[in-house]
């Protein structure tokens, strides 16, 4: 009986000494609401769209991020929530009908969500035009990467030119820091054309500099300067000034005077000599922020001119 109690209580120590295993602790996003209001006008034979976005979290406030405007299947252009968590813009629909929707990305503390559709019929005009679309419509990036989207223009009614259209792309209001570029970034519209043209855009931003000033060269460089220039500056000054009667003499110290304090000058403001002392510059990085960029499209029959534009959000973190 001893022995058999001995094992029991062995045998409970044993199971109470193992540590129970905590369940992960699950990262639960909140709940968000995405609503879209489009407001349809014809204008000049193109249906006009006024859309209006708001993205709101279970408890009623504003939610962060970005959204994307999508047409059935097809991104036609993103934007970045303000405060209060609503977006606004206006795009040019080709003929024909339209499904759209607003898409919220949302992000690590607020969950996804999409806005209903609203169907949409937009007015087919008689003359030649294009329309603008992007893909993805918003984009994140850290400090110093770059990132990629497509973007396509759109022949309308192309049926009716008489010679080839030229579109040229162009993006505005980058954070600084940061470039894009399109390839290409002409494009041509044959007569007759139906099918999208695309161009890739790449858009890059910028990291800190790790660069950093050679305090070494620096602080040895100093006490050399300055054995040069106040030794030399005292012995000229008091030679112009001992020879300040002789009107020649002084004259020519004077001269080397200025000519050694401006060889002196010249050469401790040098690009050379600030980068061997002091190191290269340091490069600023891209702010970090989400931003709202347009993409413009531009084309010109050399009389008039038509653009159309859509938008992207970008994302810069650190």
């Amino acid at each position: 009986m001893i022995r058999m109690f001995r094992n029991w209580a062995a045998a409970f120590l044993c199971a109470m000494s193992v540590p129970v295993l905590a369940a992960p602790a699950v990262n639960q996003q909140q709940p968000t609401q995405t609503n879209l209001r489009v407001d349809a006008r014809d204008v000049d034979g193109h249906t006009r769209a006024l859309l209006a976005v708001s993205v709101s979290r279970a408890d009623g406030l504003a939610a962060p991020g970005a959204v994307t405007i999508m047409d059935g299947d097809t991104s036609l252009a993103g934007f970045a929530l303000d405060d209060r968590g609503q977006a606004s813009s206006t795009l040019i629909l080709p003929g024909g009908s339209h499904s759209l929707r607003a898409v919220y990305s949302g992000n690590a503390a607020f969950a996804a969500s999409s806005s209903p559709v609203s169907p949409l019929a937009a007015t087919a005009g008689a003359t030649p035009d294009f329309s603008i679309s992007i893909n993805p419509g918003t984009v994140s990036l850290k400090q110093g990467q770059s990132g990629s989207a497509m973007v396509t223009v759109t022949p309308v009614n192309a049926a009716s030119l008489t010679a080839p259209m030229f579109v040229t792309i162009s993006c505005s209001g980058l954070p600084d820091q940061t470039s894009c570029t399109f390839t290409p970034e002409n494009i041509e519209i044959p007569v007759s054309a139906a099918a999208g043209i695309n161009s890739s855009m790449v858009i890059a931003t910028q990291a800190p500099s790790l660069a950093s000033a050679n305090r070494a060269n620096t602080r040895a460089a100093q006490p050399v300067a300055w054995a040069i220039l106040l030794p030399g500056t005292l012995t000229l000054g008091g030679l112009a000034f001992g020879f300040r009667r002789r009107k020649a003499l002084s004259r020519l110290v004077l001269l080397a005077l200025v000519a050694f304090v401006g060889v002196l000058g010249s050469t401790a403001c040098s690009p050379l000599y600030n980068y061997r002392n002091h190191g290269p510059p340091k490069n600023l990085p891209t702010p970090t922020g989400t931003y709202n960029l347009t993409i413009s499209a531009q084309s010109s029959n050399g009389v008039t001119a038509t653009t159309h534009t859509t938008s992207m959000a970008l994302t810069v973190t650190k």
